[in-house]
This record gives C-alpha cells, sequence and structure tokens, in this order.
C-alpha cells in the first residue's frame, strides 16, 4: 500500500477536535477542497465512525490519529480500513512535501501538553509539531519548528470553528474559519 500515498505535498489542511459535528466538517472539507489541498490532516476526537468516514474521498492523502474522545477506536480502525483514511495512535511521524511532521492528539491539562509540544519542537527533529486537544488555536514558531493547534471544528468550546492550511513549502500556516 505504501505506493498509492502522495508525498510531495505542499498544501494540507490541519483539523481537529470535531466532536461530530458533520456540518461544521463538511464545510471544512468544501472549503479545503476549494483550495486545492493534497492532503488532510485529522489530530483527533472524531469521536464516531460516521464523523471518520467523512474524512474519506477529500485529499488524495487523508492522515487522522486518535484522541481521548474518540469513542471506539475498533470501529475507527474499522471504518479507516475500509476508506482511504490512514488512521494512526500517536504520536506519529509523517513525512509530507519534504517535511517531518509529528502528529499528536494530547492529554491533561492544556498547560501539561503545551510544555510537552514546546520540548517536542524546540528538539530539532521534526519541521512541524502538530497537535489537538486544547481546542485552541496555536500558531508559532518554537526554534525552527512550526507549533500548530487548528483550533476546534467543534465550535462549541470556543465559539468558532477554525481549522489551519498549511503550506509545508514555506511551512506556514494559514487560520481559515467555517
Amino acid at each position: 500500500m505504501p505506493g498509492r500515498f502522495v508525498t510531495n505535498v505542499v498544501r494540507v489542511a490541519v483539523l481537529s477536535d470535531t466532536h461530530d459535528n458533520l456540518q461544521k466538517l463538511r464545510a471544512a472539507l468544501s472549503i479545503a477542497k476549494e483550495r486545492s489541498v493534497e492532503a488532510v490532516i485529522h489530530l483527533g476526537d472524531f469521536t464516531s465512525p460516521f464523523t471518520l468516514r467523512e474524512l474519506s474521498g477529500s485529499a488524495p492523502r487523508v492522515v487522522a490519529v486518535l484522541g481521548n474522545n474518540d469513542g471506539d477506536p475498533l470501529a475507527l480502525h474499522r471504518t479507516a480500513s475500509a476508506s482511504d483514511v490512514e488512521l494512526q495512535h500517536w504520536p506519529h511521524e509523517l513525512e509530507l512535501g519534504g517535511r517531518r511532521l509529528l502528529l499528536i492528539h494530547g492529554f491533561g491539562s492544556a498547560e501539561t501538553l503545551i510544555r510537552v509540544v514546546e520540548a517536542l519542537a524546540g528538539s530539532g527533529r521534526w519541521d512541524a509539531v502538530l497537535y489537538g486537544h486544547t481546542h485552541r488555536l496555536d500558531i508559532r514558531r518554537v526554534g525552527e519548528a512550526l507549533v500548530l493547534n487548528p483550533g476546534e471544528i467543534y465550535g462549541g468550546l470556543t465559539g468558532r470553528s477554525t481549522f489551519a492550511l498549511l503550506e509545508t513549502d514555506r511551512m506556514e500556516a494559514e487560520v481559515v474559519e467555517v
């Protein structure tokens, strides 16, 4: 199966924390398609298999990691296996567009998670550390690495439904409101 994956990806939609909000997820994926993304990354907390299924076919390459609120991992893995979604446990290392990305969902308090993310980014091992869990937007540099949390698709905790468009050639991200 490794031959079917696109590796020279430049534009990536990065999403997280959908929590079964299909309306917002569909809107985000529609925008991503309009913006000609070559890959979609979801950083966990789809919650249900029917939400994960929505990611299928949204881009030439779709990669997702499990979150702490993904209720039935076995059903999610079955759903991913029946589609083109690469579902992984985190941390998951990924290379896209010649860039090394580390994908994680998160754990514990936001403050603890952010300290861990900063330490990982500061290690110099990855070009970007992408994380979710906190539902808070976070786009900044730690050393040479990009730190990116796209916020939440769900919109219920922060009142904003957002995702990010990551350009791997420049390692820059843009926030997109849904």
